[in-house]
C-alpha cells in the first residue's frame, strides 16, 4: 500500500551500532613504571660498588679455590689414565709370562703379583694352579700340582720397593711352615718374594725344608722358560712316575 513504511528498515535503523569499547588507562601507570626504574637503578648503583669491593677483598681466595679445583680435576684425570694404562699393560704382559722383567713384577699390586706367580706355574705345566690368597688363606696364596704329581703350596710376599723393601723374616715362614703341609697338604712349600730374606729366615727355611725364591731367582724364573722345579734343589721325589719311552724295534 502506498505510504506504508517497511518494518525491516525501521528495525534496522533502531538497532544500535556495535563499536569498539573505549580503552580505560589506569591513572598514574607511567609514574609507577618510572618509580620502579628509579628503584632498580638505585639498587644496582649500590650493589655494583659492594660487589667490586668484595671481589677486591676475596679475589685471591676465589682464584686459589678455582686453581685448586682445576688441579684436583687434572690430577684425577691423570690417576684414572695411569690406572687404565697400568691395567692395559698388565693385561698385555699376562699374555706372555715367559718374558717378564723383574721391574715389571715390582710395579704390580700384591694381588696381581699372586696372579703372576700362578700364571708362571701354569706356564711350567701346573695347569691346575689357582690363586687362593686373601682373607683366611691360612698362609697359602697359590696352589698347584706339577707334572710329577707333587702338590705345591706357595706364599707370595710382594715388596713395592723391591730389593730396597723390608726383608722377609721368620714370622712369615712360621705361618707357612705351620699350614703348608698339615693344612694344605703340600709336598713342596715355597715362599716367593721380589725382595730379599733375612739370614735367620734362610736358616729356618733350611732346617724345615722350606724353599725360598728371592729376587734373583724370581728374575731368572720369570724372564726365562725354565720351570721352577728345575731351578730349586732338594725337592721331594715325584709322586707320579713319568711314562717310560717305548723303543720300537724294526722288523
Amino acid at each position: 500500500m502506498p505510504g506504508r513504511r517497511n518494518p525491516t528498515r525501521t528495525l534496522a535503523r533502531q538497532r544500535p551500532r556495535r563499536g569498539r569499547r573505549p580503552v580505560h588507562r589506569r591513572r598514574g601507570g607511567a609514574a609507577i613504571d618510572t618509580a620502579r626504574l628509579l628503584a632498580a637503578a638505585a639498587f644496582v648503583s649500590v650493589l655494583v660498588p659492594q660487589a667490586r669491593q668484595w671481589l677486591r677483598l676475596h679475589g685471591a681466595e676465589i682464584g686459589a679455590v678455582a686453581v685448586a679445583v682445576l688441579a684436583t680435576g687434572a690430577l684425577t684425570l691423570l690417576l684414572v689414565k695411569a690406572a687404565w694404562l697400568g691395567i692395559s699393560a698388565w693385561t698385555a704382559q699376562r699374555r706372555r709370562p715367559e718374558g717378564w722383567d723383574i721391574r715389571f713384577l715390582d710395579g704390580l699390586h700384591h694381588s696381581q703379583f699372586e696372579e703372576a706367580v700362578r700364571d708362571l706355574m701354569r706356564r711350567d705345566g701346573a695347569h691346575d694352579a689357582v690363586r687362593v690368597g686373601g682373607a683366611g688363606d691360612n698362609g697359602a696364596d697359590v696352589k698347584g700340582t706339577d707334572p710329577a704329581g707333587r702338590r705345591w703350596v706357595i706364599q707370595c710376599k710382594h715388596r713395592r720397593d723391591g730389593a730396597f723393601g723390608a726383608a722377609v723374616g721368620t714370622p712369615d715362614l712360621h705361618v707357612l711352615n705351620g699350614t703348608g703341609r698339615p693344612v694344605h697338604g703340600g709336598d713342596v712349600v715355597v715362599l716367593v718374594t721380589n725382595g730379599r730374606f733375612t739370614g735367620p729366615a734362610r736358616e729356618f727355611a733350611r732346617s724345615q725344608q722350606l724353599h725360598l725364591v728371592d729376587r734373583a731367582l724370581l728374575a731368572v724364573w720369570a724372564s726365562g722358560s725354565t720351570p721352577l722345579w728345575e731351578l730349586l734343589r732338594h725337592l721331594p721325589a715325584p709322586r707320579r712316575r713319568r711314562p717310560t719311552p717305548v723303543h720300537r724295534t724294526r722288523q
